[in-house]
């Protein structure tokens, strides 16, 4: 790809931006954990929600809907659009618990749910797990990708991509350090605005083009079934053209992964980055309305221009191999984009990276400083000095992301190994809010459980996702079996946790029943209705959206009309809470 000097002064002025916004927040950051983890508590819906939006766009997400598309059509992006069945579950029974709890971290939940030694060990072990090890994987595939996309986009060698990549590293953990959670936002928000307008300029001109001949002469030229919005379900032995899975994988993504596994932006219960953000919202209405905006901007409103581009590559570029389809979107920009819109579309590129990098080198910083260090071996210092230790530390996981990204060499493969590693996890993430008997045991036993599964599995050749029916099936009988071989949580604990939280439900009436005067929450029928709703409402949104691209009117008065009950029927469940408050 070449550039003019008209292009390097935008992404130039990208990057003074980003560095602007950090040091304006650098002052604020530095005054305690609080607001360099959390933002002082104080973040809007929209800001927070935003920031989850643009965590998500990484810089391969582009080129791996792309190759998504381009492999098994519209219906292929199944893969990924099930989470949404479990991040509307966050939304109306977890958002605002999270942001009832007051902690600072996810992990910081284990010692005001749990007691004890098990307890301690628990914030500890997944501190380190999540902070440090599963962390590094996440920024070294992101690495990656990036280190891709130089390649396509520059033609940068190999053997010195990777330098680039440190380069821009080295300047998002200078600016994450320097702002804190405040910083990343609002360089998120701006970010996201930057990907998406040139995403938008992109699809928008290859759709447009001679070649192409818009959204009527792709459709000429492309066979029916890649316009399919839903995928087929057949019997293994007749899968071909169309996207089709067999009824086990099916099962296995709409009815297993949502709930079951852990993944980074999609934890059941909410956790992560999300639980970082709910909990830095401005009170419980914001967490949830953060949230459901998140919700409905990552699945419904964001994937269509990367769709496009996809569906246009596989006029433009049918050499392409199989492994190579996802660069059809590098070739894009490169073939299309006019002078100064390629700077753009570059700038877009760096921001997408490193609004993911910013995000998980101070979510990963929290965990090790907040729940390791502060925790374990410095005590009681001041906030001066935990706020120097987490500048440090951001300093730290950059280094080691980018010794780990050299060890990678499928990105697939790491995020398969994420979800085959947390498979089983899942239900006690969510039952741990609403059943006193879950334990730090039962914790601890469904994290080790896949670990000791998976080389049995790997040795009889089972493969991915079928993996995970044997893994969550197991991994479920084991932390049950020993969540009642082992000692409840301490009553005091339970207690305070009440107190504090107020669930409700039946399965805390053990502990509740004792506690007359604390309020318990209620109406778990009215959450379930706007669960419901909330995923028919993002669905809705997402295929009225394709239904009005690709001229198809009468769907797209059903996707509507769906839509409108559902925005109808969640906002009458939620009405009581005061959306002037949220919105003003």
């Amino acid at each position: 790809m070449e550039l003019q000097i008209i292009d390097y002064l935008i992404i130039l002025v990208y990057f003074l931006f980003s560095i602007g916004i950090a040091l304006y927040y650098s002052k604020r950051a530095g005054k305690s954990t609080d607001e360099f983890f959390l933002s002082g508590r104080n973040l809007p819906w929209y800001l927070a929600g935003l920031s989850m939006v643009a965590t998500t766009f990484a810089a391969d997400t582009p080129l791996a809907v792309t190759e998504l598309v381009a492999k098994n059509g519209i219906a292929g992006n199944w893969v990924w659009w099930n989470f949404a069945f479990g991040g509307l579950l966050t939304v109306f029974f977890f958002a605002k618990l999270w942001r009832r709890a007051g902690i600072m971290t996810e992990v910081e939940f284990a010692e005001i749910r749990y007691s004890g030694k098990p307890a301690r060990f628990l914030r500890g072990f997944r501190a380190i797990y999540l902070g440090l090890f599963m962390n590094i994987i996440i920024m070294g595939w992101v690495n990656k990708a990036m280190t891709s996309i130089l390649r396509g986009m520059f033609g940068i060698p190999e053997s010195e991509v990777i330098f680039y990549v440190f380069a821009c590293m080295l300047l998002v953990a200078f600016y994450s350090a320097l702002s804190g959670l405040w910083g990343v936002v609002v360089t998120d928000a701006f970010q996201f605005v930057i990907a998406m307008v040139g995403t938008i300029i992109l699809a928008a001109l290859v759709v447009n083009s001679s070649e192409i001949g818009g959204i009527a002469g792709m459709q000429e030229k492309l066979p029916p079934f890649v316009f399919d919005f839903f995928p087929h379900i057949k019997d293994a032995a007749s899968i071909g053209g169309a996207f089709a899975l067999t009824i086990a994988t099916f099962l296995a993504y709409v009815g297993i992964i949502w709930w079951a596994s852990w993944y980074p932006g999609a934890e059941p219960g909410g956790g992560g980055y999300v639980a970082q953000r709910m909990m830095s919202a401005k009170d419980e209405k914001h967490s949830l309305f953060a949230t459901l905006f998140f919700q409905i901007a990552h699945y419904a409103i964001r994937p269509w221009p990367w769709v496009l581009v996809g569906l246009a590559s596989l006029i433009l570029y049918p050499q392409l191999s199989v492994d190579e389809k996802g660069m059809g979107y590098i070739y894009a920009m490169n073939d299309f984009l006019p002078v100064g819109l390629k700077g753009l579309l570059v700038a877009a590129f760096f921001a997408a990276y490193m609004s993911t990098i910013a995000t998980q080198l101070n979510w990963g910083t929290s965990y090790l400083i907040n729940d390791f260090y502060r925790r374990f071996i410095k005590k009681n210092d001041e906030e001066k000095h935990y706020v120097f230790a987490s500048r440090v530390m951001t300093m730290i996981l950059m280094v080691i992301s980018i010794v780990v990204t050299l060890f990678i060499n499928r990105i697939s493969g790491a995020w398969e190994f994420i979800m085959e590693a947390g498979a089983g996890v899942g239900l006690v993430l969510i039952l741990r809010w609403f059943w006193w008997r879950i334990n730090a045991w039962s914790e601890i036993s469904a994290m080790i459980t896949p670990f000791v599964l998976l080389p049995f599995l790997r040795y009889y050749e089972i493969v991915f996702p079928i993996t995970l029916f044997y893994l969550v099936s197991i991994t479920t009988v084991v932390w049950v079996v020993v969540t009642f071989l082992t000692k409840p949580t301490d009553e005091k604990v339970l207690i305070s946790f009440y107190r504090k939280i107020h669930p409700g439900g039946i399965l805390w009436k053990k502990i509740s029943s004792n506690l007359p005067e604390v309020k318990s929450d209620s109406g778990f029928f009215a959450m379930f209705v706007n669960w419901l709703f909330g995923v028919i409402l993002v669905y809705s949104i997402l295929f009225g959206t394709g239904s009005l691209l690709f001229g198809n009117y009468t769907e797209l008065f059903i996707y509507m009309g769906a839509a409108i009950i559902s925005i109808f029927i969640i906002y009458k469940n939620l009405s009581a809470l005061g959306w002037k408050t949220v919105i003003k």
